[in-house]
């Protein structure tokens, strides 16, 4: 996986959200908020692969959580950027 180009990650009143960089682009109807583990997983997978195993390693170490629920939370998360159309294959 990868993310698309053209999303960025940006504080916007206190809340993390993935805007496009053009207005062809956006959608102000599926405005995509990220929380905090969200956001970090989404900065720290900029320009490379990654699969859930990378997401859920990353969440071990940033949050000291377990093998099994970090492994969940990335397949979630996966998903849900999946169907936001943010990420690709």
């Amino acid at each position: 996986m990868k993310t698309k180009k053209g999303y960025y990650l940006k504080e916007i009143c206190g809340e993390n959200v993935i805007i496009a960089d053009d207005a062809e682009n956006t959608d102000f109807s599926k405005i995509i908020s990220m929380n905090e583990s969200a956001a970090f997983l989404w900065n720290n997978i900029q320009n490379i692969e990654f699969n859930a195993e990378t997401l859920s390693l990353l969440l071990q170490k940033e949050y000291e959580v377990d093998c099994p629920t970090s492994h969940n939370d990335a397949e979630t998360i996966m998903d849900e950027w999946l169907k936001a159309g943010i990420i690709e294959q």
